[in-house]
């Protein structure tokens, strides 16, 4: 493999790292929608990465790519809220599933995870740019 391989292997993370804070996001903003486009409550996603090899063998580096995005089948969250319109008979409205302490955590793994890649990449340059200026 190449030095170019890891510019690869850091790119593909970089690229299923952002993805994971885009569904972070889109789960921090619902926390607190009662209803969805759908009429339910909303249900949080998850992000499923999987590795794949860089080049397109099977031996050697891999990098990561996002498998899929998944909903979380946890239930609603219940609250009480007997004066709200959205209530049931004994008062409970569903309120998404979103944890928001675990989507913090996630959010913190995910912007550490792309730091890490992106000093990878600069580690990669800085090794290119002394190996050119050997010669000089």
């Amino acid at each position: 493999m190449s030095i170019m391989g890891v510019f690869q292997i850091a790119g593909s993370a970089m690229t299923a790292q952002s993805m994971r804070l885009n569904v972070v996001a889109s789960n921090l903003a619902n926390v607190d929608s009662a209803t969805s486009s759908t009429g339910q409550p909303y249900k949080a996603k998850q992000v499923i990465f999987q590795a794949m090899p860089v080049d397109g063998s099977s031996t050697g580096a891999m990098g990561v790519q996002v498998k899929e995005v998944v909903e979380d089948p946890s239930p609603a969250r219940l609250v009480y809220e007997p004066s709200n319109p959205l209530a049931d008979e004994k008062g409970f409205i569903a309120m998404p599933n979103v944890s928001v302490v675990e989507e913090m955590a996630n959010m913190i793994s995910a912007s550490r995870s792309y730091q890490a890649n992106v000093e990878m990449m600069n580690t990669a340059k800085t090794l290119m740019t002394r190996t050119l200026s050997l010669g000089q």
